[in-house]
């Protein structure tokens, strides 16, 4: 069982604050000493982790008292913050024992995604030479003009619609859901699909199902309807402004000085160019290094800066961030991937294993 999580779990990624991580030179100064990594136990993510599963308990046994609003509010969030700490075992903590990582986020809340699959397109997404780039960052919602040339009318006023804010929250959920498991049948219908990935994920659904509709009594559409849902949107919330297509790999990736309350929610993922440059670093440091190095990063992103969500909001709510064409800054051509063909890996190595 050790090796088995071992195999699964996140490797590090490497820290990137030298000129790799701004291959343009748009930076004007080097991060300073305080951004060097360090090791050791993360215990606040530790006691993320400890709130994600306990509010989610106590809200999931109380759920017939709470209305139905009260209960989407704090279920989406509670979600959304699992999500989050998804995203801090993906980058290899809050341990150096890849298997304890794992187990940590082994009950997935969401259901429809499997940890290990988010794992292999999170590290793909962090090839920052490919940000946006619609055949090679799995996170990009931009489209090839081959393909917005072949999309009919409807399908084209959809896409319009879910580039506004407001659709990103309301369409945005059954698409991303739609998208990926359209994706996972066909790799299913070629022999691709990553049956471990699946189990793990099976396992633990069933933990989560076996509380909430075994116990709890809460019945799975209202679980869907209630906690996925919104939890998918909140989560859809942080990204919808993360990157922007440009021709500087660092002017792509958004810095959002949000409230403390949405930054724990994220886990600071919010200060995503300090995240973009610093991957190794856990959550809790990132609000240090913003600000040591807020001159160096702001330089590096273009000045790609939102004072929080409300910004975005008063901007973006019901007007599209951006086209939903790719503006084809760089080659769009697929890079040359491995031989396992499970269409995650690249041939080029991201990322070095995890110490156990």
């Amino acid at each position: 069982m050790h090796r088995l999580f071992t195999k699964m779990s996140a490797p590090r990624i490497p820290v990137v604050p030298d000129s790799s991580s701004d291959p343009q030179g748009s930076c004007t100064a080097e991060p300073t000493a305080s951004t060097r990594p360090r090791r050791g136990i993360g215990w606040p993510t530790l006691l993320v982790a400890a709130g994600v599963y306990g509010g989610f308990g106590l809200v999931t046994w109380f759920h017939a008292a709470l209305p139905w609003w009260l209960l989407a509010l704090l279920g989406g969030l509670l979600v959304a913050w699992h999500g989050s700490l998804q995203h801090e075992v993906v980058h290899g903590h809050p341990t150096r024992l890849a298997w304890f990582n794992r187990l940590l986020v082994l009950p997935g809340l969401w259901l429809w995604l499997p940890f290990e699959r988010y794992r292999e397109s999170h590290i793909r997404h962090h090839r920052d030479e490919r940000l946006t780039d619609p055949l090679e960052d799995p996170e990009s919602w931009y489209l090839t003009p081959e393909r917005w040339a072949a999309a009919g009318r409807p399908l084209r006023l959809l896409l319009w619609v879910n580039n506004t804010l407001l659709g990103r929250l309301v369409l945005g959920p059954p698409l991303v859901v739609g998208r990926f498991l359209l994706g996972e049948l066909r790799a299913l219908a070629a022999g691709r699909l990553d049956l471990r990935a699946w189990a793990m994920n099976l396992l633990g659904g069933a933990l989560v199902l076996g509380w909430v509709v075994g116990v709890c009594g809460l019945g799975l559409l209202e679980y869907l309807l209630l906690f996925v849902y919104p939890g998918t949107a909140l989560t859809l919330l942080r990204s919808f402004a993360e990157h922007q297509a440009r021709p500087a790999v660092g002017e792509r990736t958004v810095v959002v000085e949000a409230s403390a309350p949405m930054a724990l929610l994220y886990l600071n993922n919010n200060l995503h160019a300090a995240h973009h440059a610093f991957p190794n670093e856990p959550w809790f440091r990132l609000p240090a290094i913003w600000r040591a190095e807020r001159a160096w990063l702001l330089a590096g992103n273009g000045g790609y800066r939102f004072s929080g969500y409300a910004e975005i909001a008063a901007r973006y709510l019901l007007w599209p961030k951006e086209r939903v064409v790719h503006p084809g800054l760089f080659d769009l051509r697929p890079l040359e991937r491995d031989r396992s063909g499970d269409g995650g890996r690249l041939a080029g190595e991201l990322a070095r294993p995890a110490e156990a």
